[in-house]
């Protein structure tokens, strides 16, 4: 009997119309265009407006491009998974808010928080209910309003971060196509460099928290960047390696968009051409969850079916992982 695996079978994307870009930045905090490309190589950003929105809305709104393209119908979905490190509420989970939206009825579904490596830690867990014939369609979302959790006089932070998401359709196939390998890795002692503050179970908010700023995104830059150059690019190259991939059998990088140089970083530990790498950074900087299915939804077209791609990510906590895809179908 051959070996029941996980295939993406469709991919929805949606970012928020308004762009926030270099210029307008520059008039909130002590920065430039120049100063923010040559860093971290982000032009514009996306942030979603409107009373009342958040992350689920965006998410919704991708779940909806899945149904039309594919026809799919809500009651068919048996589960959804939804990444995320900005959920709508502390509870309930933001999936169930985006089945709610979207007309599921018939799943269960839980979010996951694990950074920016939240997406390729949903696939993963997607994948295992789909190989154990527990499922047969899961969603799995990667979305974030980072946009509510930046601090806009911190310019080391609010240059960073754009909102959007990403999702993909997660069907069981007996092709050799599918998710294929993946190695995860975390270590809770990155925590310190990367995190919010307050907010949380050891430092409740309070009028002190808030007075303190202490509830948006904390980072130390430069000891995150140190690890999630190592730790993306070696784990990337890492993964080739033990499914005998080489450079020339690499069709797609799909990683993380953090920083421009760490991608840079990554291709070349992986020797892999900049045209084989998918970055859209500098329209929409860093979506967290976000990103790599955001890039999967606008290379969609380009791929095709045996397409070997890597995905990769580094988050908060820090977390970091490569997903090793063979792509399951032709543009469409």
């Amino acid at each position: 009997m051959s070996k029941l695996r996980a295939v993406i079978t469709a991919v929805g994307g949606y970012v928020p119309d308004y762009v926030l870009s270099n210029g307008e930045l520059s008039k909130m905090v002590d920065t430039s265009d120049e100063w923010i490309m040559s860093r971290v190589g982000i032009k514009e950003r996306r942030i979603l407006k409107g009373e009342g929105k958040g992350t689920s809305d965006m998410a919704a709104e991708a779940v909806r491009q899945i149904f039309e393209k594919t026809g799919t119908k809500p009651e068919e979905i048996d589960l959804v998974i939804c990444a995320t490190t900005t959920p709508d509420h502390l509870f309930p989970a933001t999936a169930n808010i985006v089945a709610d939206k979207t007309g599921i009825r018939n799943a269960h579904g839980f979010d996951l928080n694990a950074g920016c490596s939240g997406f390729l830690y949903a696939l993963d867990t997607a994948s295992q209910f789909i190989e154990a014939g527990h499922k047969k369609k899961v969603l799995v979302i990667g979305a974030d309003k980072m946009s509510s959790i930046v601090d806009y006089t911190d310019r080391t932070t609010c240059v960073l971060f754009g909102d959007g998401a990403g999702a993909v359709l997660l069907e069981p196939t007996t092709e050799n196509s599918g998710i294929i390998d993946r190695l995860l890795m975390s270590d809770g002692f990155g925590r310190k460099y990367l995190h919010m503050k307050a907010g949380g179970s050891v430092q409740q908010s309070s009028h002190e928290t808030i007075d303190q700023r202490l509830h948006y995104i904390y980072q130390d830059g430069p000891h995150v960047f140190k690890h999630a150059v190592v730790n993306m690019a070696d784990v990337s190259a890492e993964i080739m390696a033990k499914n005998g991939l080489m450079p020339d059998d690499l069709s797609w990088l799909v990683p993380h968009q953090a920083n421009l140089r760490i991608i840079d970083a990554t291709a070349e530990r992986m020797g892999i051409d900049k045209s084989k790498v998918m970055i859209n950074i500098q329209r929409y900087g860093n979506t967290t969850s976000g990103t790599i299915p955001l890039c999967l939804w606008e290379w969609e077209k380009q791929l095709k079916k045996g397409d070997n791609i890597i995905l990769a990510a580094f988050g908060a906590g820090f977390t970091w992982g490569a997903i090793y895809v063979k792509w399951g179908y032709n543009p469409k």
